[in-house]
């Protein structure tokens, strides 16, 4: 079985998902509450690559997987972090900003960065990024999708409440069927290799929500503001990963998406942790 036919779908079902959360008032809370907007799109967009970039170095991983490694990092942030975010009693509100502004702004930085470490990483193993192309798919899986989930929303408001009340749940679900087959067809791989991703990518989420805690510190937000920032930073689209790795239009590489796949289960466990230690607080 071809896992980029699961992982397309489910990629695209996200993404209306999260559009039909989604006004284009959204798209503005940086002109109200501009100091949490900038922590947190700061946080995912410059420091969380630079951190994997550097965490992968320091492992030694191998260029194939440091370019999964950065991949996962240069991704938006995860559709489910709205979720936690309330779990945390955090800002709802600025989490759904963040996602969708991040989500919007990837589309642009991700072929840009991963350019950078293809080049610099990929020559050894002979992988190549088709700059143009990923920048089509992204349109494609994630622009589009969202865009409609918005103008459904807005023209058919109770139609939308409906649909998202159906997609929630299967959203999630969807994503631990991907990641079940993937774990199926690559087990050797990823049982081999997950001592030192697993351990990477543990210290990467780990230096990524301690990276939103100091930028919350340095903008003074608030806690709840704060808690919204560490979670959208340690929070990554794994299906996005997954669906360039696995493209045949972008790398075709299955093994490239292996850090996406172990980084969905660190990142869980992690925030999950995390969640529990600051609804009791």
């Amino acid at each position: 079985m071809n896992t980029i036919w699961i992982v397309l779908p489910i990629l695209t079902i996200l993404m209306f998902e999260l559009g039909l959360n989604l006004e284009f008032e959204d798209f503005k809370l940086f002109k109200y509450r501009p100091k949490p907007v900038i922590a947190g799109l700061v946080g995912q967009i410059i420091v969380l690559p630079a951190l994997a970039w550097l965490i992968g170095w320091a492992f030694g991983l191998e260029p194939i997987f440091l370019i999964g490694f950065v991949l996962i990092a240069c991704c938006p942030g995860g559709s489910s972090s709205n979720v936690f975010s309330m779990l945390a009693r955090g800002d709802v509100a600025l989490s759904v900003s963040l996602t969708a502004c991040s989500s919007i702004i990837t589309m642009f930085t991700v072929p840009l960065i991963m350019e950078w470490v293809t080049s610099s990483a990929g020559a050894a193993v002979n992988v190549h990024l088709p700059v143009g192309k990923l920048f089509m798919q992204n349109i494609v899986l994630m622009f589009v999708p969202i865009l409609a989930g918005i103008v459904v929303r807005k023209k058919w408001a109770q139609a939308s409440k409906k649909i998202h009340k159906i997609l929630s749940k299967i959203a999630f679900p969807a994503l631990i069927f991907l990641a079940t087959v993937f774990f199926i067809q690559n087990r050797e791989a990823i049982i081999d290799k997950f001592g030192q991703l697993g351990l990477s990518i543990t210290v990467l989420v780990l230096l990524a929500m301690a990276s939103g805690v100091a930028l919350a510190w340095a903008m003074r937000v608030n806690t709840r503001e704060r808690r919204t920032i560490v979670i959208e930073i340690g929070m990554q689209n794994a299906a996005q990963a997954i669906a360039i790795a696995s493209s045949p239009l972008v790398f075709n590489n299955d093994t490239i998406a292996i850090p996406a796949i172990i980084y969905a289960l660190m990142m869980n466990i992690i925030l999950i942790i995390y969640v529990a230690v600051v609804k009791d607080r």
